[in-house]
């Protein structure tokens, strides 16, 4: 009977807390919801910073340069005007700016991410003499500033012919330090157990690299895709080593040279947020398509 009252009793505590603790749960759960109030008042505040600079550049490029000049933060305007687009579509050589720069992104993406994974596979599962010493250039260059390369670059580019053509301007984006580094490492966390089979049905190195393995790595592609086409799409400092005809010019480039007020009098803010904004969207675009794809090693996981 006691072990049964004292049972009872301890629900009936339980069920029926007293006031002190019941105080203290609501002191404890109104604490928290104002920390979590204030946590992500500051993360909108973090936000809107991030954000606003660009919701200005988007406003601008619908305003009239009168208005811009008076008013450049606003962000509803005034008039609605599309005249700096269609001056930058119509009056200008920004169409082929646009077509030079898809022309040289799609190529580096495209050979990044065959040349990378190549060089990442050899380095992960190739035994061959000195693969210490290439695997520590490749580390080493990505330490390198890139601005200490430009003078070399456009050396060697001129000595063989490349300067300012097409050729100049890809072949030397065609392979990343970065790139290897992280398909290598990619590589190296697939077990090798999973290329045992197609190499005793008689699969070469290639196939193993290209039917095997290479489509276990999506994640790391997609991470490599989305860099070199990020990379490829900014690149600046190369393509002015690389080319002085205006009809290789890049969107990097002929911005530039908006920004600078080299192409037209005035501020013309319009015109040059407009140009910004529209070199923003594809990288934008890569990003929102492929976010969820970067790097998810869970993928392509293999129990042994």
């Amino acid at each position: 009977m006691t072990g049964t009252t004292l049972k009872e009793s301890r629900v009936l505590a339980q069920e029926h807390p007293k006031p002190r603790q019941t105080r203290r749960r609501r002191g404890w759960h109104t604490r928290t919801r104002a920390w979590q109030v204030v946590l992500y008042a500051l993360l909108i505040a973090l936000a809107l910073v991030y954000i606003y600079p660009f919701l200005v550049q988007v406003a601008t490029s619908f305003k009239t340069d009168a208005e811009a000049a008076v008013d450049p933060v606003s962000l509803i305007p005034q008039t609605w005007s599309v005249a700096a687009y269609e001056r930058l579509f119509l009056r200008s050589d920004f169409p082929v700016w646009f077509a030079n720069s898809a022309v040289v992104t799609v190529c580096v993406t495209l050979g990044r991410v065959f040349f990378c994974s190549l060089a990442g596979y050899a380095l992960a599962r190739l035994n061959f003499r000195g693969r210490g010493v290439v695997y520590a250039a490749v580390v080493a260059v990505m330490a390198v500033p890139a601005v200490v390369l430009l003078i070399p670059k456009f050396l060697v580019i001129n000595q063989l012919g490349l300067y300012d053509s097409y050729a100049g301007m890809i072949l030397p984006l065609l392979v990343d330090a970065a790139g290897v580094f992280i398909m290598k490492n990619f590589f190296e966390s697939i077990p090798a157990s999973v290329e045992e089979q197609a190499r005793i049905d008689g699969a070469g190195t290639f196939r193993l690299f290209w039917s095997v393995v290479l489509p276990m790595a999506r994640p790391a592609l997609v991470t490599i895709i989305i860099l070199s086409f990020q990379g490829s799409w900014n690149e600046l400092s190369h393509f002015i080593v690389a080319t002085q005809s205006p009809e290789l010019t890049t969107l990097t480039k002929g911005v530039a040279s908006l920004a600078s007020g080299q192409l037209s009098q005035g501020t013309q803010y319009p015109l040059k947020l407009a140009a910004a904004l529209i070199m923003t969207i594809p990288v934008a675009v890569m990003f929102f398509v492929f976010q969820r794809r970067i790097m998810n090693t869970s993928e392509g996981a293999v129990k042994e």
